[in-house]
């Protein structure tokens, strides 16, 4: 795995462990803005909620959640907690960075004491063992916390924040940009955003009630700027998008929207940087910062974030028009100097597909596997971007939900579920769209999940018998038409069936006449007072039918089902009053409901034995 590759990996770790918990953040980030005694509705009772929430609530939710991630879900999480309060124990600043330390250790140490130890324990003793395994684990992890890991983070941090007060004293944070803006569209931007500025912004806010660091990346500004240049002076499909593409990036925070107008036009990168180093700058010189991080990146959540004042909003909106005017003018001049006739923007999302697929130490699948053989082998039986022959109106029969699935679980997937969604309402159907992190992903044969194409093998891993479709992006894929298009019509075609189909009773005394592919159950009807021999038969057909998925009952003339998928069997006294009740079941006359050569060629015929 490249160094790249490995940055992304550790990035991705630590943002799936701040993303989940962003509405806390949030949440935190509002009531200080708000209670504070310099904020916009000072209050002292509510003020109470702002400490205790940054050093208890917040690390240990990133504790928990970093735990869920390494070991089954809430048992990881619990050690992982257990751990994180030991670090807050153990220092006297914020401690997110331990809480992204401990609580991953968490569940890989309570991991590998289950691995060890439950094959091993006696029956009957596992509650107790589990429940006093994981609390003496997380017990000696808190305790090493406070004597230890809290101490030793305490000064990592207070190295780290020494050297980003020294880099804001020095005016040299311009330059952060030159790393930041590059590394948005190379898919690095979770490590660098919520690995680092954002633990040192909480802990930077938590001292002087706001923080430049929240402003680094989320900063709009730059893309808007090079998105505007495309809408005036772009050419053919790049300059009819830019304008949807400004809506999403800017008001919607979906910065990655921008990313392959930069790959069609690498010398774009030079715009970026050079509006992102000017918006830092001005933010800077005029002493702007917010409260908390703001996600997704939106002017909206950037200005929510903005503390209380009508200097700050100026100093932060200059910030993001100065950097919007860099980024365009020397846009503008890039395109302007460009002698294509149109830049090819498909190629580059394909492109932008590619290096977010590298940076995640995978290759981009080449192509989906047609073969209908070779599917049933491999698993592979992809509906994507790259193929379109192994879609067909049957493989949507079950779906009862959509879901999307990316790797935070936000942004983008959120915004292709509201559009799919919102095709789906058009067209008078009511399916559940919903969107999700990847790694939380459980779907079964009644789920139709939505990935990228870059995420389609972690698709198939954690939900393999569910529909998959892959795209290339969230936001433009053609194949919500086909989505939605097969599911109305598999809508119009069952509700035509349901009208139109009616089953002439079947009555017959031979039994080559039943129609054995729709029979999925067996009813034994007895006649007056005879029931036990419709309980002898019943028990000799399940013990021939085991394997399969029919099955036999006793059925009580009133409670039966009248269902061509029903087969009744009786004698010629039951199947009369049978014949006055019901019109879809299929009837089976015999002689004796427990002859036997009958009930073993009625099993022969169920694929019994």
């Amino acid at each position: 795995m490249g160094l790249k590759a490995k940055v992304q990996s550790v990035g991705s770790t630590l943002s799936g462990m701040v993303m989940p918990n962003i509405g806390a953040f949030i949440a935190w980030g509002l009531i200080t803005a708000l209670f504070i005694p310099t904020g916009w509705m000072p209050n002292e009772e509510f003020s109470k909620l702002v400490e205790p929430m940054l050093t208890y609530v917040l690390p240990l939710l990133i504790g928990f959640t970093g735990g869920s991630m390494i070991y089954d879900g809430h048992r990881g999480g619990v050690v992982g907690a257990i751990a994180t309060i030991g670090v807050i124990v153990g220092s006297d600043i914020p401690m997110f960075l331990g809480a992204m330390i401990v609580g991953p250790l968490g569940g890989w140490v309570i991991k590998k004491w289950d691995k060890a130890v439950q094959p091993h324990i006696r029956q009957g003793f596992e509650m107790l063992v589990n429940n006093f395994s994981a609390g003496i684990l997380g017990g000696l992890l808190a305790l090493l916390g406070v004597i230890a890991i809290g101490p030793l983070v305490g000064g990592m941090s207070a190295v780290l924040q020494t050297g980003v007060d020294w880099i804001v004293k020095a005016n040299l944070l311009p330059l952060a940009n030159v790393f930041i803006e590059p590394a948005k569209v190379l898919f690095l931007n979770n490590a660098i955003n919520q690995g680092i500025l954002t633990p040192l912004g909480i802990q930077q806010a938590a001292e002087s009630g706001k923080s430049i660091l929240f402003l680094l990346e989320p900063n709009p500004g730059p893309g808007l700027g090079m998105l505007l240049a495309f809408t005036f002076f772009g050419r053919g499909a790049a300059k009819a998008s830019a304008p949807g593409a400004i809506i999403i990036q800017f008001l919607g925070g979906i910065h990655e929207i921008y990313f392959p107008y930069i790959l069609s036009k690498p010398a774009l990168l030079l715009a970026v940087i050079a509006g992102g180093a000017t918006g830092t700058a001005t933010f800077q010189l005029l002493g702007a910062g917010l409260k908390a991080t703001p996600s997704p990146g939106s002017i909206f959540a950037v200005l929510l974030m903005t503390p209380k004042g009508i200097g700050s909003f100026i100093a932060v909106l200059s910030g993001v028009l100065s950097a919007t005017v860099v980024s365009f003018i020397i846009s503008a001049i890039i395109l302007r100097r460009s002698q294509d006739d149109d830049l090819d923007i498909e190629a580059a999302q394909a492109e932008s597909t590619a290096r977010k697929a590298e940076s995640k130490g995978k290759g981009v699948r080449p192509t989906i596997n047609t073969n209908a053989a070779e599917t049933t082998e491999t698993g592979d039986n992809y509906i994507g971007a790259y193929s379109d022959e192994n879609s067909n109106l049957s493989d949507y029969s079950h779906i009862q939900q959509i879901i999307f699935a990316c790797e935070a679980g936000m942004g983008s997937s959120a915004m292709g579920a509201s559009l799919l969604r919102d095709r789906i309402k058009k067209s008078d159907m009511d399916i559940p769209v919903t969107n999700l992190a990847i790694r939380n992903l459980k779907a079964g044969s009644d789920t139709l999940v939505v990935t990228q194409n870059e995420l389609a093998d972690m698709a198939a891993q954690k939900a393999p018998d569910a529909l998959r479709v892959a795209v290339d992006n969230f936001l433009t894929s053609p194949k919500y038409d086909e989505i939605v298009m097969n599911l109305k019509s598999l809508q119009i075609e069952q509700q035509e069936s349901a009208q139109s189909e009616t089953h002439t009773q079947i009555v017959v005394d031979n039994i080559d006449d039943i129609d054995w592919s729709a029979v999925k159950h067996v009813d034994f009807i007895h006649h007056d007072q005879r029931r036990g021999t419709s309980t002898i038969a019943t028990s000799e057909l399940n013990n021939r039918l085991q394997g399969t998925e029919v099955k036999a009952s006793s059925t009580p003339i009133g409670q039966l089902t009248d269902d061509y998928s029903e087969l009744v069997i009786s004698t010629e006294e039951a199947i009369a009053n049978v014949k006055l009740r019901f019109t879809n079941v299929q009837i089976l006359k015999v002689d004796s409901i427990i002859d036997m050569a009958t009930l073993d060629e009625v099993a022969k015929r169920l694929g019994g034995k």
